[in-house]
């Protein structure tokens, strides 16, 4: 397995897209990820190629794209910001289009220690509302 490199925004797009269509179809190959993305197939091929040559990712003798365990991690967590920063726009009044939008450019430039302080903060919110719920 070749040492993990640096993922950059794109990279990142790239993992959480296979993710998702993972949990929707199942099997996934390049072609959908073009057709998902709305880009061009060589662009999925070429990212295809940085990717598992960043150890994020294989393709087996049908052209199946498969995460790895790094590139799994790295999809779940780039999905994770991108549901959250998608709720909480669209929580505070953003359009949804414009708040999917935000929210991916968003997940990438966002620290990990600010998330999980951002998460935190969101847990300990809910609770004050539930718990003045309740009284």
């Amino acid at each position: 397995m070749p040492p993990y490199k640096k993922l950059y925004a794109s990279g990142e797009d790239y993992l959480e897209t296979i993710l998702v269509l993972q949990k929707k179809k199942g099997m996934v190959r390049s072609v959908d990820v073009a057709r998902y993305m709305d880009v061009s197939k060589p662009s999925v091929c070429h990212a295809v190629a940085a990717l598992r040559d960043g150890g994020f990712l294989t393709m087996d003798e049908n052209y199946y794209l498969h995460l790895t365990d790094a590139g799994r991690e790295a999809a779940e967590a780039t999905y994770e910001k991108h549901r959250f920063f998608t709720e909480m726009l669209v929580a505070a009044g953003v359009d949804p289009v414009t708040a999917e939008r935000d929210a991916c450019r968003i997940e990438h430039v966002i620290s990990k220690e600010t998330f999980e302080r951002l998460k935190a903060a969101r847990k300990l919110s809910e609770k004050a509302v539930i718990s003045s719920d309740e009284s």
